[in-house]
């Protein structure tokens, strides 16, 4: 593709002119012919039959007739004022009806000329009518550069009451085309379109805009969104591949004492055939000069810890020091502890560091840091202030990274001469689809599968009118000695409502439940930090039976005498949302409930939602169906919206399309990996366009 003639401003168009530009600029980002050229229609109108006044149907959705406009009336008043065109042809007669533009019409319609008239067809008593049909005389009709197929673009309000129509925007496509047709060069090797059969590129973009037929369409879409999809796969694989060459770090040689000595004496239970898999991952990338940039995913439960911890032991026989950051106090506390309790028979030396630490404990940390004594550092943002200097960091490892900004994760790398390796873990799981279009540039591990003896989590939907039954069961489930959460929602637009609810739930469970028989706990967004940690710790602890709250126990919290998750309102919750309330209990040997409460008045989300969550306790299903729930923006926050800003592929829709693209990438940059082979030429050049006109593929990351 000529980039030169396609970069030329949309004002230069034939039919465009300075205001239409503005409107195009303002209304839809159209800036160049590039832009308009990547203006996909959302919808066809299928143009392809002609119908005669005797073969109508009141069921016709859209009709097109051929005919003569015999004569024009004007009937009615004030509002219910119309003109009506009498329409025929040699089977019968219909109505053609306006109620506005009658002047302008007019003087306009020529009396007893053949036209094509095309729209909603209606029946009144036995006459048929189109209401403001589409008009055009069939000499022009048969004349224009049109396919059987109309394109309907997007548009809006405003371009519409400006006369830029549809119709317009067709037009203008078409003087695009007469302007463009011999620049659009070929992007893809000859390899991939031989194998994959695909349309030259020129014919595609004609056919996506002047289809000539459903098959036609249908393999130019398919030929534009593999392109896509491909270039953003490549610039992925190229950035991964760069950051590996790019960012040395050190290798890790040695699997010694550390490593070995916990494996075969202190490992608490056999490891599952997926956290073996991710070990030897992990262990693969320590061995390299490069830095580890790896993405460790796993369910709620499924172990994450001790294999982040396997791998600080790695560093610890290689003589580097390792650290973990946990984006809560309570979380970090919570890490710390089960680490230490590992960490006890090997000697190894482990700190907790947090807002909250003493300065006297702050000291001593920082002075063990830089002189080596201490092998583990675990804390909050606390790990990123400048006085933390370690001796030599070999491993920082992040949990639930979404949460620290690029910028904090970054200060973490120049704690050192060389970056250390970078393990981040997610008890989020997020749908491959998404994981190879958002993390494609960061190699992923992914546990799979729970640990044995791990008791599925009983799921239910109960609505509000079984309230009785379901705090007769918590009863029950308090004398075998277990713990209860109850959650309500908090939706930041109504936290005035949300406490309401709360403290309304929390004084009916006070009648339910009262003291000194059962003692309760409560936490909300308006406490202070100190007073929450104090409720969170009586919980814990076991001091109280029920824990009333609102999400702010969502990650991390680790309690596994509590066996009962009730969730009110469950239908105001997104999915990852009411998985990750879920996943804080199931964490002992006893059976876990979810119980969601809702009312009868459910949206059709709200029950694939419900049924999706008492079906199963897999968070990746669980997540495929989010995102076909929600769409990519919404999962990856808006902060990562940009990344999937593309024009024709959907990521979900496509999901087979991109996972063919990414093997293809692969493979080019497995064989080739600077793009000088002859036969990756035009792929090249379209690499480079890509990169310098930030073009439809560049928002990746």
């Amino acid at each position: 593709m000529n980039p030169g003639k396609l970069q030329t401003p949309i004002d230069y168009l034939k039919g465009v002119g300075p205001n239409r530009a503005a409107l195009l600029r303002s209304e839809l980002n159209i800036q160049t012919y590039q832009d308009l050229l990547n203006l996909f229609p959302n919808r066809y109108i299928d143009k392809t039959q002609y119908y005669k006044v005797s073969q109508l149907q009141p069921t016709h959705a859209d009709a097109q007739v051929v005919g003569r406009i015999i004569n024009l009336k004007t009937l009615g008043e004030g509002r219910s004022k119309r003109m009506v065109g009498t329409f025929k042809d040699d089977t019968g007669m219909m109505e053609l009806v306006w109620f506005r533009g009658h002047k302008w019409l007019r003087d306009r319609l020529k009396i007893n000329a053949i036209y094509v008239a095309y729209g909603k067809v209606q029946k009144f008593d036995s006459t048929y009518s189109i209401a403001h049909p589409e008009l055009e005389l069939l000499e022009e009709h048969e004349k224009n550069l049109r396919s059987a197929m109309q394109p309907v673009y997007p548009s809006t309000e405003k371009l519409s009451n400006k006369g830029v129509t549809n119709r317009v925007l067709n037009l203008l496509m078409q003087n695009l085309f007469l302007e463009v047709k011999n620049e659009l060069t070929e992007s893809l090797s000859p390899t991939i379109l031989e194998n994959l059969k695909l349309m030259p590129k020129n014919e595609a973009f004609f056919n996506i805009h002047f289809p000539k037929s459903q098959p036609d369409l249908a393999r130019a879409q398919y030929r534009l969104k593999f392109e896509e999809l491909f270039f953003m796969q490549l610039q992925l694989i190229i950035k991964n591949q760069l950051h590996k060459s790019k960012i040395k770090g050190y290798p890790f040689s040695e699997i010694g004492a550390y490593f070995n000595t916990f494996y075969t004496e202190h490992l608490p239970f056999e490891l599952t055939d997926a956290q073996k898999r991710v070990v030897r991952e992990i262990r693969h990338d320590l061995g390299q000069p490069a830095q580890m940039n790896r993405l460790l995913q796993g369910d709620v439960g499924s172990g994450k810890t001790i294999v982040a911890l396997m791998a600080m032991l790695m560093a610890l026989d290689n003589d580097f020091q390792a650290c973990l950051m946990a984006p809560t106090e309570i979380l970090s506390v919570q890490h710390f502890q089960s680490l230490s309790a590992l960490c006890k028979p090997l000697k190894i030396s482990i700190s907790l560091l947090t807002g909250s630490s003493k300065t006297s404990k702050r000291r001593v940390i920082h002075e063990q840091l830089e002189n080596g004594e201490l092998n583990i550092l675990i804390g909050t943002h606390a790990l990123l202030e400048d006085k933390v200097k370690f001796k030599n960091l070999g491993l920082a490892i992040i949990d639930e990274q979404h949460r620290f900004g690029v910028a904090q994760r970054s200060k973490l790398w120049h704690k050192n001469e060389l970056p250390p390796h970078v393990l981040i873990m997610t008890a989020t799981p997020i749908p491959r689809t998404l994981a190879m279009s958002v993390y494609g540039d960061l190699d992923v591990s992914v546990i799979d599968e729970l640990p044995p003896g791990r008791k599925q989590i009983k799921t239910v939907h109960r609505f509000d009118a079984n309230r009785l039954k379901v705090f007769r069961f918590i009863r029950d489930e308090i004398k075998k000695g277990r713990q209860v959460y109850v959650v309500y929602p908090l939706i930041q637009e109504s936290e005035a409502l949300d406490y309401k609810d709360l403290m309304d739930g929390f004084e009916s469970i006070s009648r339910e439940f009262p003291m000194p028989e059962y003692q309760i706990s409560i936490v909300h967004g308006q406490m202070k930090p100190a007073d929450k940690e104090y409720e969170m710790n009586r919980f814990v602890k076991g001091e109280t039976q029920i824990m009333v709250a609102t999400t702010v126990i969502e990650v991390g919290v680790n309690v596994p005498n509590a066996s009962v998750m009730i969730i009110e309102s469950a239908e105001r919750f997104g999915l990852s949302q009411l998985h990750q309330l879920r996943g804080r209990v199931g964490r002992g040997a006893d059976q876990s409930y979810c119980i969601l409460m809702t009312g009868h008045k459910l949206s059709e989300t709200s029950k694939t939602r419900l049924q999706t969550m008492t079906r199963t306790n897999d968070g990746f299903e669980i997540a495929e169906v989010d995102l076909k729930l929600r769409g990519p923006g919404d999962i990856m926050g808006t902060q990562q919206s940009g990344v999937l800003n593309l024009k024709i592929a959907d990521v979900v829709a496509d999901n087979d399309i991109l996972k063919i693209a990414r093997s293809y990438a692969w493979e080019i940059i497995k064989n080739d990996p600077s793009l000088k082979n002859p036969e990756n030429k035009a792929v090249r050049r379209t690499y480079a366009q890509v990169m310098k006109y930030k073009n439809i593929w560049n928002y990746i990351s």
